[in-house]
């Protein structure tokens, strides 16, 4: 591999490992997954929590809650900006680099600057709705030794 960068060659690229909803836990990150938009609630911009406005110049951040899935179940999945309009219900889209963030105790989907949200051809899956995993509450224990 050392070699390959000296020649000016690109290293080889991995493959990515595609994951179901259903494998997703808490506080992980790098997840690939194919999902369909089930619903896209945009949220409010003076509603959110966080305390004051944007900055002097800067123009407040769109964001959505979308409902996506896949065969295996679904979860929410916080869009931003640019991501908003990609996520249209019925829509299918592969989300790179995802991670797990925990708000108030449930787990969300997000795509942060480093990964990528692309719209690709319809899927021919059925989502399954009634396995909803951002309905699951998660409490941090901590274990004394």
């Amino acid at each position: 591999m050392a070699t390959a960068a000296k020649g000016g060659e690109k290293p080889a690229l991995r493959k990515p490992v595609f994951v179901k909803v259903d494998q997703l836990k808490p506080g992980t990150c790098g997840h690939t997954l194919t999902v369909k938009v089930v619903s896209a609630n945009p949220v409010p911009a003076r509603g959110r929590a966080g305390g004051g406005g944007p900055a002097v110049g800067s123009r407040p951040a769109r964001i959505a809650e979308c409902l996506v899935g896949d065969e295996t179940g679904v979860i929410v999945f916080t869009a931003r900006n640019e991501q908003v309009d990609m996520l249209k219900p019925g829509n299918t889209a592969i989300l790179r680099n995802a991670r797990i963030d925990m708000f108030k105790g449930s787990m969300r989907l997000a795509v942060d600057k480093w990964g990528r949200v692309e719209v690709t051809e319809p899927a021919n899956f059925a989502v399954k709705e009634d396995n909803n995993l951002s309905l699951v509450e998660y409490e941090l224990v901590n274990v004394p030794e």
